[in-house]
């Protein structure tokens, strides 16, 4: 069947189909082993490639355990383990300032709400919804430059021209019980077959409902 003749709840519901066969268990590639290190990994990706992310984080989880050690860390000893990243000197300044902010508000837990989230320096509603979806299991659709990528091409969002306007009509369509993972396969689908200069539509085992495709 031919993007022509589905209608969208038909798109949606073909697309969890293939991934919950092919990928039921997508998830983050960033290493983390709770809220705080994910919170860390996911701001300091931002630009930049969980792999690159993996390689820093090892050294920085290690040195900064906590956000009471972080919070007390000065900009030097920061800057020299995360250095490598794309943009370290402002990455270096969200980090201690949501560490700080972490300690001082919630008592060094990660706080579990998107407007207590996004409040903390360095984090978006991107980031938060990362969180949210992953640690606290909410339904939360986190739309980075792959998701809106794959969702235009796909054709399952619609004069959606922002971020925000593409989550909003996901997180409408997608089921709440897949959701969270839902944000996975477009990610990874996005990384590693929809790649934006070029896509590798011929191994692509949804072209056939895929609007740019077709």
């Amino acid at each position: 069947m031919l993007v022509n003749d589905m209608n969208l709840l038909d798109k949606y519901n073909f697309l969890i189909e293939y991934f919950q066969k092919n990928n039921p268990d997508a998830a983050s590639e960033l290493h983390f082993s709770n809220a705080y290190e994910l919170l860390l990994a996911v701001v300091l990706s931002a630009q930049c490639t969980d792999k690159r992310v993996n390689m820093i984080t090892p050294a920085l989880f290690a040195k900064f355990p906590t956000p009471f050690e972080l919070a007390n860390a000065s900009y030097e000893d920061v800057y020299t383990v995360i250095k490598s990243v794309s943009y370290p000197n402002n990455k270096t300044k969200h980090l201690l300032g949501l560490a700080q902010k972490l300690v001082v508000d919630f008592n060094g837990e990660v706080p579990n709400s998107l407007e207590q989230l996004t409040n903390l320096p360095g984090v978006g509603r991107k980031t938060a919804n990362v969180i949210l979806s992953v640690i606290f299991n909410q339904p939360a659709m986190a739309v980075d430059t792959h998701v809106f990528r794959v969702a235009h091409r796909l054709g399952i969002v619609e004069n959606a021209n922002t971020p925000l306007e593409v989550e909003k009509q996901l997180v409408q369509h997608f089921p709440e019980r897949v959701l969270a993972r839902a944000h996975h396969w477009l990610i990874l689908h996005g990384r590693y077959v929809c790649l934006s200069r070029a896509p590798k539509c011929n191994e692509c085992g949804i072209s056939s409902i895929c609007k740019y495709y077709i």
